[in-house]
């Protein structure tokens, strides 16, 4: 008897993940559309998932000039991409390294009492002020290094990662010592060449988090040549505020009231492109490295 492949299971089922899909992918749609619109169409509310021109389907490419327009938009893209860089790589070599080592709890000092103390950071922080001194008091404030370093550790990441080089085969591991490597040995020519999932994971991970960081180098830096992509639009859509506030209720403040509605979700287009277009390369790693570096029940 063949199986009939449209049952009521199959169909709700793909209605349900389809309103999954419209109900994501709207917003994005939405600011797109707004961003590439004409400001009567916008100021109307007539703009939806097309851009429309004086009420017919069109785009302009005004808003983003104006984003890109900035000077220092630029200087920040490329500082974004220094933080992200580094910051990655200096979260990887930290992480790998640390996870390596308190995966093997018995052949590592205190690596029990370690695991716990990196559990409970967890749950309870030493908050922004003794964080700010810390980041004072070791010389980094407005320096890059306060933007890379606080972030290359993360508990929830090294127990990701340990839990992943936990199930590395034993036996491969005194093969190697067979051959006279050491720890570092393993974990750089063995360990390390077959966990190309999971560090793709924590790195797309790592690299979300820097691309978008906004607080800490608000805390941080103290020169706008040194600011990263997030506070760069931040100061964009702020001025843009500004100049609707003193615009006040003139003809050109309604002009402004659209542009500053289309600058915050060209701002938001701009800032998440990046991201979106590294994305598909690493989504095969993505699902594999955590479902891999998961705790078994």
């Amino acid at each position: 008897m063949v199986e009939k492949k449209f049952t009521i299971g199959w169909v709700l089922r793909n209605i349900f993940l389809w309103f999954i899909v419209v109900v994501m992918v709207f917003p994005f749609l939405h600011m797109l559309s707004v961003s590439l619109s004409g400001n009567v169409d916008v100021m109307k509310g007539s703009v939806s998932v097309l851009p429309m021109i004086n009420g017919k389907i069109g785009a302009t490419l005004g808003t983003y000039k104006h984003v890109l327009s900035n000077p220092l938009i630029f200087t920040a893209y490329r500082n974004t991409i220094v933080y992200t860089v580094l910051g990655t790589a200096a979260a990887l070599f930290v992480l790998s390294t640390g996870a390596y080592a308190l995966s093997k709890p018995n052949r590592l000092l205190g690596g029990k009492t370690i695991n716990i103390l990196i559990m409970i950071t967890m749950f309870f922080g030493g908050g922004m002020v003794p964080t700010f001194l810390c980041i004072k008091w070791l010389g980094l404030y407005d320096t890059i290094w306060a933007v890379v370093l606080p972030g290359a550790f993360s508990a929830y990441n090294c127990i990701i990662m340990r839990t992943f080089f936990s199930q590395f085969p034993k036996e491969i591991e005194e093969s190697g010592k067979l051959d006279g490597l050491n720890d570092i040995g393993i974990l750089w020519y063995l360990v390390l060449p077959t966990s190309g999932a999971v560090l793709a994971t924590i790195g797309l991970f790592v690299a979300v988090g820097q691309w978008n960081a906004f607080f800490g180098p608000l805390l941080y830096l103290n020169g706008s040549e040194k600011y990263p992509l997030q506070l760069i639009l931040r100061q964009i859509v702020l001025q843009s505020v500004m100049d609707n506030f003193a615009s006040g209720d003139s003809a050109a403040g309604a002009n402004l009231q659209y542009a500053e509605n289309s600058v915050k979700y060209a701002t938001i287009i701009v800032s998440i492109l990046p991201i979106i277009a590294v994305y598909p390369f690493l989504q095969k790693y993505f699902v594999k490295g955590v479902m891999i570096g998961s705790v078994k029940g």
